[in-house]
């Protein structure tokens, strides 16, 4: 199969399976729902140890396939070593390393003082990209974890679009690690008075510093809602769009309702094209930006 007949291929079965979530809810008796497909009810029970629940859910399949696209696809560029005529896999590392290298790490964090060879800060913020990015790209492939997965049809698994991304409890988790890491590495650079005390200008009158101060806090607080939840937002409604067009098709049927696929199917090029990739580089981005903020000497 040539690589042409293999996009036809996979764009035919796209378009297809858009709407396969939604004739689950069009099931006898159910209302449509598309919220239904980011239920995470654990597959095998609840392991809960205290306030922790380790259950295996929805997404943290994802969050483990996702972290075995990465480890395997890294062993398998680098199993052979790295030469100097690069192959397509050793291609594409090199292309990701240097623009996270050029566009996240160096504009955005002081590099004064560093030692020679990777840039500061590039393996955490490397990592955040790629992590973020494989898991919004693998969210639109159709796989075969539905919310009705072994009861319908007769047994069989219900396709279905989800993102771990798409779950709060998943970016509020990476926004924290990034919130954790300013303050260490501030407090690191320039000792605990040193950088809370980074926090208020200079210049400003005594008054009005303590204003300052709490809006400084304040601000601090809402890194981690807008690191949070602008991701979570933007790929919970991205499949909640194709979903609902999809759905739109299979619910309306006849004439009218076909014209839900093509909307389906803009939804999902767009989101899948531009949305994920651009998401994971503006957390990275960002946590890059703040990061570096904390590093950066007191004005």
């Amino acid at each position: 199969m040539t690589r042409r007949s293999f996009r036809s291929a996979y764009l035919a079965a796209v378009v297809t399976l858009l709407a396969a979530p939604a004739y689950a809810f069009a099931s006898e008796g159910e209302k449509f729902d598309p919220s239904l497909e980011f239920k995470t009810a654990p597959y095998f029970g609840e392991l809960k140890v205290g306030p922790f629940d380790f259950s295996i859910n929805k997404a943290v399949v994802y969050l483990l396939l996702t972290t075995v696209i990465l480890c395997v696809g890294g062993i398998w560029v680098v199993r052979g070593g790295l030469k100097m005529k690069p192959t397509k896999g050793q291609n594409v590392v090199e292309m990701i390393y240097e623009f996270t290298e050029n566009q996240v790490v160096r504009p955005v964090v002081p590099q004064k003082g560093a030692k020679p060879g990777m840039p500061r800060w590039f393996p955490y913020l490397a990592t955040l990209f790629l992590f973020i990015a494989v898991n919004n790209l693998i969210s639109f492939i159709p796989m075969p974890m539905g919310h009705e997965t072994g009861t319908f049809p007769a047994g069989l698994p219900d396709l279905g679009l989800y993102a771990a991304t798409a779950n709060i409890n998943v970016t509020l988790t990476l926004a924290i690690i990034t919130f954790l890491a300013t303050h260490v590495v501030g407090i690191k650079t320039h000792g605990p008075f040193g950088y809370f005390k980074t926090w208020v200008p200079h210049g400003a009158p005594a008054p009005v510093k303590p204003f300052v101060a709490s809006i400084e806090v304040l601000s601090q607080l809402l890194r981690l809602v807008s690191l949070s939840v602008r991701l979570f937002a933007n790929l919970l409604a991205g499949h909640l769009l194709i979903i609902m067009a999809g759905g739109f098709a299979v619910l309306v049927g006849s004439l009218m309702g076909a014209l839900g696929i093509p909307f389906a199917l803009f939804f999902y090029v767009f989101e899948w094209v531009l949305v994920a990739g651009l998401q994971a580089f503006i957390f990275a981005l960002l946590s890059g930006v703040y990061i570096g903020y904390a590093i950066e000497a007191p004005h």
